[in-house]
């Protein structure tokens, strides 16, 4: 009888799954995929897929002998987040072997769909160098990063195809300041970390900052803590750093902390205070993870934005600019037309000691098997032994570095502005976590007791870590009884609620404005002086 291995470069992936009837486990899921994951020197095999609901379980992978399944000595726990990932070397090169996942909740154990394997030999390379540089532009080891904008329509990555063309890490955004768009980036990060890893390629995760709304220092360094607070939990919901992972960046290129009801910035924070903010987020993170983050921006914001560092210096940098092109032997990012940038990267010779260049925003994503019309493309600055020293130093979360569950919290109203039913209801709030400092996650809305009472709009912006300024419009004339209420979808704090009542009196009549003809403006093509290829 032919003898079955972990072997092996079909990716299969389970889109139905097989559970237990019990009521306990009724609900409870496990996905597997497998796949021939390139690497220098021996093959790898890597299955991977999530447990829902998410949580800590038990898992091993069953080998078919073609009579019966049999364990294997392969086995893991899926992380707090219900991802799950074992890497094997594969013990025979030419087998085929059917696979499955198990689960166990509780006394039952749920299995995922079976899934047949074949090892692709094309995924092992001779050397390192081999595997990390196959043709990126100017030589260098080529990337990428991508976001929920890289899945229209809820279509997936095909990572395969994405190192196929060359690409050898990417870069995805693991979280974001405000409520909104964290909760869209949660829903990509752990399957695209997944999948990438499996595929060959090294990951990284990216925060997307927003400063907060005050001039005070403290207020500002408090809030920074809470901003790297969320990357440390999120990080930590995802089992800590593994041995694909590279540093996780701070994405910080806008200085607006308010806006008027058009959209236009009318007010920015200082440059030594963004500095103080930046400074204070990446010692944070480092000091609990081990790791060196990175910082991404472009040249002008941090010529403009920021004050000049030594301490933001020690940190690598993740550079954007465009329009240049990285296999001219002598193009450099950090140069203007005339004379050069100024920032706490600079050198001497008016380039900038970046450590990656996203080089463009433009780059042909169908090429790289994103779904998406655009991709940026980004190259690493150095050797595969300098690239590869980035993974280096692991960081495994203890119980108490992970995220809460339904914290306890603590609200306060901070004022209340009405004026008349012609102008909105302005509500300034804050919540806080059980020991003090501001809440990381969620939002607030204001709820009247009588059901039937509907506000026009409700618009809530964030001004800083756990305080929100909260627009109503359309209550009716006369008092409206009700409750503000802080609601976190993703239950790391627990909702919380305060009684407010809001009194509306009839403004004057206003005249409808006579509407200006606006003219035909000729679109702009915003990849015109990009590289796309």
């Amino acid at each position: 009888m032919k003898r079955l291995s972990l072997l092996l470069s079909l990716t299969v992936f389970a889109t139905s799954f097989i559970s237990v009837a019990d009521a306990a486990t009724a609900k409870s899921t496990i996905s597997l995929a497998v796949e021939s994951t390139p690497n220098a020197g021996e093959a790898l095999v890597t299955f991977y897929g999530q447990v829902k609901p998410a949580g800590k379980r038990s898992i091993v992978i069953n080998s078919f002998d073609g009579a019966v399944w049999k364990a294997t000595p392969h086995k893991t726990t899926s992380t707090s987040s219900g991802s799950w990932r074992i890497t094997t070397v594969a013990t025979a090169i030419k087998a085929e072997g059917k696979y499955q996942a198990v689960v166990s909740v509780g006394a039952k154990k749920v299995l995922s769909k079976a899934a047949d394997f074949k090892i692709d030999l094309s995924k092992t390379y001779t050397d390192v160098n081999s595997l990390l540089i196959p043709g990126g532009p100017g030589g260098r080891i080529h990337g990428s990063d991508v976001s929920r904008w890289q899945h229209p329509n809820d279509a997936p990555i095909d990572f395969k195809q994405m190192f196929d063309a060359g690409m050898r890490f990417v870069l995805i955004k693991g979280s974001d300041a405000q409520e909104a768009a964290d909760i869209e980036t949660m829903k990509w990060l752990i399957g695209d970390r997944n999948a990438a890893q499996a595929a060959g390629l090294y990951t990284g995760m990216y925060h997307y900052a927003y400063l907060p709304n005050s001039a005070d220092v403290d207020y500002v360094i408090r809030d920074a803590k809470a901003q790297a607070q969320k990357v440390i939990w999120r990080l930590a919901s995802l089992g800590g750093y593994n041995e694909r992972d590279l540093p996780v960046a701070l994405d910080l290129e806008n200085n607006c902390v308010k806006k008027n009801r058009s959209g236009v910035c009318i007010k920015t924070i200082g440059r030594t205070l963004v500095t103080t903010w930046a400074e204070t987020w990446l010692k944070t993170v480092e000091e609990k993870t081990g790791r060196k983050p990175f910082i991404y921006s472009y040249p002008n914001f941090l010529e403009s934005s920021m004050v000049r560092s030594e301490a933001l210096r020690q940190y690598p940098l993740w550079l954007a600019q465009y329009g240049i092109n990285p296999a001219d032997p002598i193009a450099q990012p950090g140069q203007k037309t005339i004379g050069c940038y100024v920032h706490s990267w600079s050198t001497a010779n008016c380039s900038s000691q970046w450590q990656i260049w996203q080089y463009s925003s433009c780059g042909i994503a169908k090429k790289y098997g994103v779904p998406s019309a655009r991709l940026d493309l980004n190259v690493f600055r150095g050797t595969p032994e300098s690239f590869l020293s980035l993974i280096l130093g692991s960081w495994k979360p203890e119980v108490a570095d992970l995220m809460p569950v339904n914290e306890a919290t603590k609200m306060n109203i901070l004022s209340v502005v009405s004026t008349d039913s012609n102008e909105p209801v302005d509500v300034n709030v804050e919540v806080f976590r059980s020991i003090g400092t501001p809440v990381v996650t969620g939002t607030v809305v204001f709820r009247p007791i009588d059901t039937n009472i509907k506000a026009k709009k409700q618009t809530a912006v964030r001004a800083a870590s756990g305080r929100w300024e909260l627009s109503i419009e359309g209550l009716p004339i006369g008092v409206t009884a009700g409750t503000l209420n802080y609601v976190d979808v993703s239950k790391t704090h627990s909702d919380n609620e305060l009684p407010l009542s809001i009194t509306v009196v009839q403004g004057p009549e206003l005249s409808k404005p006579t509407p200006k003809p606006t003219a035909t403006k000729k679109p702009v093509d915003g990849c015109a002086k990009q590289i796309k290829n």
